[in-house]
């Protein structure tokens, strides 16, 4: 059973479920809220790295394509979730990594 995140609201799911979600969705944007430093040292397969604290970070995410579901994950979970409820207000479909990175069991890849 295929489960799908509405617009506008935030899911917060354990790392086992956010990799079989994504896994699952052929049309998921898996998104880093991570600085670039800390992208660079490692980050998720395929992800896409867009810094949370830039200042350029809602409008940037204005840009993106709201038909999509963001899987989205920090170092921990905190800044994730923040990103979640500024993309969540502008209408996307989010799932943040409860945990982040650090609760991630699955590869990782730097630059």
């Amino acid at each position: 059973m295929e489960t799908k995140t509405q617009p506008g609201h935030v899911e917060n799911v354990a790392a086992a479920e956010f990799q079989s979600r994504l896994a699952e969705d052929s049309a998921a944007f898996l998104l880093d809220v991570r600085t670039p430093a800390e992208f660079n040292a490692g980050h998720l397969p395929n992800a896409i790295n867009l810094d949370v604290l830039d200042d350029c970070f809602n409008t940037a995410v204005s840009d993106l394509d709201k038909t999509k579901t963001y899987f989205v994950y920090c170092r921990s979970g905190g800044r994730s979730g923040q990103a979640c409820l500024c993309m969540a207000d502008q209408g996307f479909a989010v799932v943040n990594l409860r945990g982040g990175i650090n609760s991630w069991t699955g590869e990782i890849v730097s630059v």
